[in-house]
């Protein structure tokens, strides 16, 4: 395992087969016993994981920071969603039932709750530990046990969250960690004994689990890529959108699923935008992601920076105009000098058929682009395979329900970009996935529904 700054900080071995079926029996037989607790019991514990969370918070967050490359600032703020969500789901795990429905002559049906089995979470190398908790929560407030492997390039601070659950009081065996790339991936989607696949990454890989889950009728979630559209009305708060337009592209160093990375600015403020955009983009501070005051650590990995920079020579052979950025970084930071890092990139001139507005980089590059009508930029919004967000940022409320209605993508901002509050359900529409984590919604993919018909007399029989 090599960390963003090119150093190597440990050796993993991958699971194999054998390893993969050792996870899911084990994760079989602490499901028994985790299962048959009541939702109270299961409550308790993993408010007893989110303490442990919360008050280790630093040390976490720091691990998270070496893990992948984000500055410790934003590696804090993936800590607090994590421990809100495992309390968020327990305290669900006490109020989840089924319901009661009368029937003629007495008789009456009912329905339970009831969880799936042992469940597979596999997880991104861009936000490894809330991810892993966005899936575990779920899946444990409703009883189920969960498999998880971590990215190949971010899989340390995910065993440490094993190592809570543990501590906490969950079942040994009850939430497992595997480590590997593809083929572990494989061994884990084929496993017989696997009741469901949750995955959060790229679209082919997506589309190449839900094969596999198709040979087992394994039900899957599937939280893929996005190329989200961000919309900037001209009556927009001028400072509030800027502030917004930057959430939306450089968090984590631009490797955000989510990042609204079109961003459509009304031609009549497209001039002043972009002048404030690339004035605030050129202060954002980049270096050691440990530093109180770094807001932009390294990319992920070398192949990954290249990559961005890929795309970045693209646009410029295509006709847009690198307005700041886009270029590699040394830190004066000697031990920082093999780092990944790049300044963040803000390209105008921008086409909706170029490569940069099309393809999803998943790196720190903005694309501008100029609109002058509603009706015409809500038509090219919507014109991707995509639909994981969209934001529209207008001081005219009406305007802004309006537009988000006919966005088609499952996750919309308004006047604010990439909040993540873990009571509202995160999904895609399209190419960008289905099934939902976060919310309520979560435990309808973590459960299923059995259905009991009470007969109060004798059977009237037809025979």
């Amino acid at each position: 395992f090599k960390m963003c700054l090119g150093r190597v900080l440990c050796k993993l071995p991958c699971s194999g087969e054998k390893e993969v079926d050792l996870a899911v029996q084990s994760a079989k037989a602490a499901f028994k016993i985790w299962s048959q607790m009541s939702g109270m019991e299961r409550c308790r514990v993993m408010l007893e994981a989110a303490r442990i969370i919360r008050e280790q918070r630093e040390e976490i967050a720091t691990m998270e920071t070496i893990n992948n490359g984000k500055s410790i600032f934003e590696a804090r703020v993936d800590i607090d969603i994590s421990w809100q969500c495992l309390e968020y789901y327990a305290g669900l795990a006490g109020s989840l039932a089924g319901e009661h429905i009368q029937l003629p002559g007495g008789c009456f049906g009912y329905t339970r709750r009831e969880p799936l089995g042992v469940c597979v979470g596999i997880g991104a190398w861009n936000y490894p530990f809330q991810i892993a908790c966005w899936k575990a929560g779920p899946a444990l407030a409703c009883g189920n046990a969960m498999v998880f492997k971590p990215s190949p390039f971010t899989p340390i601070s995910v065993v440490r969250l094993a190592e809570i659950f543990t501590e906490a009081g969950v079942p040994k065996g009850l939430f497992n960690v595997v480590q590997g790339g593809a083929a572990t991936g494989q061994f884990l989607c084929h496993h017989p004994d696997v009741a469901k696949i949750s995955f959060t990454g790229s679209v082919p890989t997506g589309m190449k689990i839900m094969e596999m889950a198709a040979k087992g009728i394994k039900p899957v979630t599937l939280e893929l890529g996005g190329k989200s559209p961000l919309i900037i009305f001209s009556d927009c708060s001028l400072d509030n959108a800027v502030n917004g337009a930057l959430m939306a592209n450089f968090l984590t160093q631009g490797e955000v699923c989510c990042n609204g990375t079109r961003v459509f600015v009304e031609r009549k403020i497209l001039d002043t935008f972009t002048k404030e955009v690339v004035k605030r983009t050129q202060k954002i501070k980049i270096g050691d992601p440990l530093l109180e005051d770094t807001r932009m650590g390294a990319l992920i990995n070398q192949p990954h920076l290249n990559r961005v920079q890929g795309f970045i020579k693209q646009a410029k052979e295509q006709g847009a105009e690198v307005l700041c950025g886009g270029d590699l970084y040394v830190p004066d930071d000697p031990k920082l000098k093999n780092g990944y890092y790049m300044r963040p990139c803000v390209l105008g001139n921008c086409k909706d058929d170029m490569t940069c507005v099309k393809e999803e980089i998943f790196g720190p590059v903005m694309s501008i682009l100029p609109f002058d009508t509603e009706e015409e930029v809500l038509e090219r919004a919507n014109a991707t395979k995509y639909g994981l967000a969209g934001g529209v940022f207008t001081r005219d409320i009406q305007k802004a329900h309006r537009v988000v209605a006919a966005l088609k993508a499952g996750m919309c901002f308004i006047n604010n970009y990439n909040a993540s509050p873990v009571e509202l359900p995160f999904g895609g529409y399209k190419s960008s996935g289905f099934g939902r984590e976060n919310g309520r919604a979560a435990i309808e993919y973590y459960s299923q529904l059995k259905t009991v018909c009470v007969e109060m007399g004798d059977v009237e029989s037809v025979f």
